[in-house]
């Protein structure tokens, strides 16, 4: 008996309920990662705002320097425990950002049993491609997205009478909201890779798409920064780039399914 038939008869084995236990294993100990490295995370609070979270808010933040922006931010507290429950809305979403590795990793454990040899070996290189793709989404949220997000916002005023004060609690939302959707959008060619391998999406299929697929990320830009063509390009770059590289990834469609899908014009002619 092969390795590929010894898998599928485990799986087949198992009982919904033990898939269902195999999962609850799976989502306790990524929790158990996030928990611990949120810890970790809350124990250095000065590193943690005073040189990555509020760097932004600074006029010495390198990027500023780079693109010749001039932004300074004060920010303000509002709330008696606004700083408190910051200090713990950051470390557990830091804790989830730095356990993403860990996380996939179980994922992988997870659905891995179920699929053949020549499977896992493309899939297995899929889910190590993606913690790179959220990283270098996450940093691409935090030097340029962030930055360029606060110069448009803080130069934006309705009238001169109006004075900008920022609290705490509206700047954290901002910086978390921004870089976490363009670590989870990084992943989509990830995700494209993986639906090709299932036979769902074809180079064909992307290509066919495209122009649609150019109108839906010009969307997202819109809604994931502000609504200025400069910001809007700046964040459609990347995400275009994401496109192309995951129609450079796919397979075209068998020429068996090609076949196939003519049959029944071949037929009506």
């Amino acid at each position: 008996m092969t390795e590929e038939e010894k898998n599928a008869q485990e799986v087949g084995e198992m009982s919904f309920w033990d898939h269902l236990e195999v999962l609850r294993g799976t989502i306790f100990r990524s929790l158990l990662a996030i928990s611990i490295i949120s810890v970790v995370v809350f124990c250095f609070k000065k590193f943690v705002f005073d040189d990555v979270v509020l760097a932004p808010t600074r006029s010495d933040f390198w990027v500023y320097k780079l693109l010749n922006m001039d932004v300074n931010m004060n920010l303000v507290n509002l709330e008696i425990s606004t700083q408190f429950f910051v200090h713990l809305k950051v470390a557990f979403q830091l804790g989830f950002i730095l356990s993403f590795p860990f996380i996939v990793w179980e994922i992988w454990k997870f659905i891995a049993p179920a699929l053949y040899q020549n499977e896992k070996k493309t899939v297995r290189g899929v889910f190590l491609a993606a913690s790179f793709l959220f990283y270098l989404g996450l940093y691409i949220g935090y030097v340029l997205i962030v930055p360029i997000s606060l110069n448009f916002f803080l130069g934006y005023k309705i009238s001169e009478a109006v004075v900008n004060t920022i609290s705490l609690n509206s700047y954290i939302s901002l910086f978390t909201s921004t870089i976490l959707a363009f670590g989870i959008v990084f992943e989509f060619p990830a995700v494209i890779v993986i639906l090709n391998k299932l036979g769902m999406v074809y180079k064909d299929t992307m290509n066919k798409y495209r122009k649609h697929a150019i109108v839906a990320i010009l969307c997202i830009a819109a809604i994931i920064t502000p609504a200025d063509p400069f910001s809007m390009m700046i964040a459609a770059a990347p995400l275009l780039l994401l496109y192309e590289a995951s129609v450079i990834f796919c397979k075209p469609r068998p020429a068996d399914e090609e076949i196939e899908e003519g049959e029944p014009e071949t037929a009506q002619e």
